[in-house]
């Protein structure tokens, strides 16, 4: 049981470390008198040790017999400061011979907030110093090594020196821990290990033959980096002398004559090591060297850069910054300047690509009515093509870039209403160059107001057509713009800018007829705003020349609206087909939503003008509306009959395990649409195409299944054309397939064979390739998997990686996944008669070890005859090092990347990385 000492105020501070001793065991009394010491024994531990008379001197002096009286200098503070907890499991014992105080087996102190545990502790009241050591058990093996804490530092040596006068200590072979994170110990942890390590004061250690070293493993570390002098100042740095690194306890030549290491908690600028390395085509080069600047705790920012000596540069920033409970979000910007050869020969060429990147979401608690959001991905077209930084071969077969930024207002009192501002912008990377490939709108300003029921209570229940009608407003003005690579962010992306605004006010209402069919009858109104017309004029041609159309383009305020009514009816069919509850399949549920909608629209003639073809005599109609933003009023009327179909197909499957009575629910067809529409208006071809999409999954939904067709009843001429002739008058079938399409995903891992608790374990484990779909790639890696931008590869899960791992049963137990996708696409309109598109793509992992991963993906396109991109993967986990590689054998993308470095973030730098340089496109 651990004693609580008691303490009393001393009034002499001369012999500290005596007070503090005889204080410690509680056997003792301890008086002053003037220069002398007087000790009291209270009690004897395993002694015949009496307590002395005290003599008339003693018994006289005023500082024992009268309390009452108080020294004029004044009571001193006691030395101690807290109670003293003290235990020892065998005994305490003072030797008056030795004047040494021992603690024997599982010795404990603890004082404020230093802990020491030892098996044997000796305190020297005479040389105020005191020694704490480890036990040596009845085989010969050393047991219970000291352990010291004072606060969040720890230090665990194999003996202790420490002098109470100096405050120094001499430590044997010391073991102690740095955060790489605020209270965060582990792998990232940096530990440090000295032979002779001396305490200069609470915060400079002098450290002899030390190892520096990040692994697990305490006894026989995997690497260490070995120091022959240093200085540490626990959690700020070490500086040490001639260091080198050892692996396996076998040294290496990466060796400086001097090194610094930073050991502080949390985050704190300093420099980022670049990665060597050379180019063909550019020369030698540094890659993602910079500086790390942080800004309190709500922002940071990296600055890196590259550069290769025939004069190409790039750089790059990334900014996070996060407000509890305000905001959150980060800015990237990337720039290269890419040289090829040197100037003055042939093959020289230089270009620039950027990329911008700004992500910013607000939290919900911040304002509940009102929001502002960006996600921002824009800049040249062929940059994830051709950065030389970039090894995310996912991200360089994106063909399209997209961003939003977007602030909404709503006002809550009834009626209320939403407002935002949205700017929008869409690039197409692999559209050709020179054309409009890029579009965006500069705003997007849309308003609306809450449905509004003006025949109902607003809090009681709607019945009934007439208390149902409701109605809406809305408005939406758009500022949209087209242009290319070249013209864009200059003054002339503005030249071709469309402006235009659209209100819409849509009424309807629903009920129900007979119980089971539900009605729904409404109408809506659009009154379309532009600033721009374009009127249209025929230009006779001169000399027997044909004639041309001229456009006019007409700056000024237009306008025109639009109307139309619609009606639609629905219902649910349910029918089910009992098989037997002895049967395996013991019911088949078939539900059927079938819905018949009309339509009207009138003719808006009185938008529409004429002029006269000279060359064919023939007057054309037009609208000056015609390319406007929102579109054109229609000329003539529209009455449309559409019908649709929905399908969902399930079954009642017994479950193999007898003791489960509830059937199983699988689905066999997961939707089946069929849709189509007659026009009783237009002159001809009045019905349009029957539409058929569907899909479901099978064998215990690994795998999915989805497709479509078109089914046109008319008949095309010898030019391809549609013509208002039945295709099975004209000699073919009753439908003429225009297009089809399939697309067919199968996913199966190991996991999908284990017993129900060894998949619970599984999916605890997290999956090692995880850092790859966060990067920016597919998840599925069906195209490769995604390296960081900023070269680092990536985080690699540690899963406890430096534990030793049981070799499993390799003939039922190996880790793998698989993945395959098929899609096709049949083209038929003309007569083609041909694919589009047909691929399959395939990619899979398997850990043919707890340590050795490898990864693959491939496909071939049957369509173009050729492999798609290939990529193979190699990882390794080495405990405190892990190695990667990986290989793009052929194609356009075609590169190999191997690195090898330490995991943890603290010595991420140490490292060492080799790649070939993207084929120039």
């Amino acid at each position: 049981m651990i004693t609580k000492i008691g303490y009393k105020a001393l009034q002499s501070n001369k012999h500290n470390l005596v007070f503090l001793f005889l204080f410690l065991i509680g056997t003792f009394t301890v008086f002053s008198q003037e220069d002398k010491i007087v000790v009291m024994p209270i009690k004897a531990v395993k002694d015949t040790i009496t307590a002395p008379l005290l003599s008339a001197e003693m018994l006289q002096d005023s500082t024992l017999n009268d309390s009452t009286k108080t020294d004029s200098l004044g009571k001193k503070k006691s030395i101690l400061l807290d109670k003293i907890r003290y235990k020892a499991k065998d005994y305490v014992r003072l030797s008056q011979k030795e004047q040494k105080i021992y603690l024997y087996n599982e010795a404990e102190i603890y004082y404020q907030d230093t802990e020491l545990k030892a098996g044997i502790i000796i305190m020297d009241y005479v040389n105020n110093e005191v020694y704490a050591g480890r036990l040596k058990d009845s085989l010969g093996n050393y047991t219970q090594l000291p352990f010291f804490k004072q606060g969040t530092q720890e230090v665990r040596p194999d003996s202790i020196r420490f002098n109470f006068d100096t405050q120094k200590a001499l430590i044997w072979n010391s073991r102690t821990e740095q955060q790489a994170d605020a209270g965060n110990l582990g792998s990232d942890s940096m530990k440090v290990y000295a032979e002779i390590t001396k305490k200069e004061n609470d915060s400079v250690y002098f450290l002899s033959e030390g190892k520096l070293t990040t692994s697990k493993d305490t006894i026989n570390p995997d690497y260490y980096i070995r120091i022959r002098k240093a200085k540490f100042v626990p959690k700020k740095k070490v500086i040490a002398g001639l260091s080198n690194l050892y692996i396996a306890d076998v040294p290496t030549p990466i060796a400086l004559p001097f090194a610094y290491f930073p050991l502080t908690v949390g985050r704190t600028a300093g420099l980022m090591m670049p990665t060597f390395g050379n180019d063909p085509n550019r020369g030698y080069f540094l890659q993602n060297g910079g500086y790390y600047f942080p800004f309190g705790e709500v922002a940071d920012l990296t600055l890196t850069g590259d550069f290769y000596t025939n004069g190409s540069y790039g750089f790059r920033t990334q900014s996070v910054y996060a407000k509890r409970y305000r905001y959150r979000g980060n800015v990237n910007f990337r720039f290269e300047n890419l040289v090829t050869s040197q100037r003055g020969f042939d093959d020289y060429a230089r270009s620039t690509i950027y990329n911008i990147q700004i992500s910013h979401s607000q939290d919900t608690k911040a304002s509940p009515n009102s929001r502002f959001s960006a996600s921002v991905n824009l800049g040249s077209s062929s940059y994830f093509q051709n950065s030389l930084n970039q090894l995310n071969v996912g991200n360089r077969l994106n063909n399209t870039l997209s961003s939003s930024v977007s602030y909404s207002k709503t006002f809550p009192e009834y009626p209320s209403v939403n407002m935002s501002l949205t700017m929008t912008h869409s690039q197409n990377t692999s559209a050709p160059e020179g054309t409009d490939n890029i579009q965006m709108t500069l705003p997007t300003f849309q308003a609306s107001l809450e449905r509004i029921f003006p025949f109902a209570k607003r809090d009681g229940i709607k019945k009934g057509a007439i208390q149902n009608i409701n109605l809406q407003y809305d408005v939406n003005g758009q500022n949209r713009l087209a242009t290319n690579d070249a013209d864009f962010l200059t003054a002339k992306m503005f030249d071709n800018a469309q402006v235009g605004a659209r209100h819409r006010v849509p009424i309807s209402t629903n009920f129900k007829i007979a119980k089971f069919f539900s009605v729904t009858m409404g109408g809506t109104y659009e009154d379309v705003w532009a600033l721009e017309t374009f009127g249209r004029r025929f230009e006779p041609g001169e000399n027997g020349e044909r004639g041309e159309v001229v456009i006019d383009t007409m700056k000024g305020f237009d306008r025109f609206n639009r109307y139309g009514v619609s009606t639609s009816v629905g219902t649910t069919l349910y029918g089910t087909f009992l098989l037997g509850e002895d049967k395996k399949i013991q019911a088949i549920r078939h539900v059927m939503r079938p819905s018949i909608s009309y339509g009207y629209t009138p003719s808006f003639d009185q938008f529409f003008d004429e002029y006269v073809n000279t060359d064919t005599d023939e007057i054309v109609e037009y609208t000056r509306f015609q390319g406007t933003l929102n579109g054109a009023p229609s000329l003539g009327k529209s009455s449309s009959l559409s019908f649709s179909l929905a399908n969902t197909l399930e079954a009642k499957v017994r479950d193999r395990d007898s003791t489960v009575l509830e059937p199983k629910k699988i689905p066999l067809l997961s939707n089946l649409n069929l849709s189509t529409a007659y026009n009783f208006e237009a002159d001809s071809l009045k019905l349009s195409p029957v539409n058929i999409n569907g899909g479901t999954s099978i064998l215990d939904n690994k795998m999915s299944i989805n497709f479509g067709a078109a089914l046109d009843a008319y008949a095309i001429d010898n030019n391809g054309r549609r013509i208002d002739t039945w295709n099975i008058n004209n000699g073919g079938s009753l439908f003429r397939l225009t297009r089809a399409n399939l697309n067919v995903g199968y996913n199966i891992s190991s996991k999908m064979f284990g017993k129900k608790d060894e998949e619970d374990e599984e999916d605890e484990e997290p999956d090692p390739y995880d850092y790859v779909a966060q990067s920016g790639g597919r998840d599925d890696d069906l195209f490769g998997t995604a390296d960081s931008l900023y070269g680092d590869q990536g985080a690699f899960e540690d899963d406890d990686g430096d534990e030793d791992v049981e070799n499993p049963v390799y003939a039922t137990k190996i880790p793998w996944d698989f993945r395959l996708a098929y899609a096709a696409t049949y083209a038929n309109t003309a007569r083609q008669n041909e694919f589009s598109s047909h691929s399959l793509m395939f990619s899979g992992n398997i850990s043919l070890s707890p340590r050795w991963k490898i990864g693959g993906n491939s496909g071939y396109d049957f369509k173009n005859k050729g492999f798609s991109i290939t990529n193979l993967r190699i990882q390794r986990d080495l405990k405190s090092f892990v190695m990667r590689f990986n290989w793009t054998p052929f194609g356009r993308f075609r590169q190999w990347n191997f690195f090898i470095g330490i995991k943890a973030n603290v010595l991420k730098d140490l490292k060492w990385e080799n790649r070939s340089q993207p084929v120039r496109q």
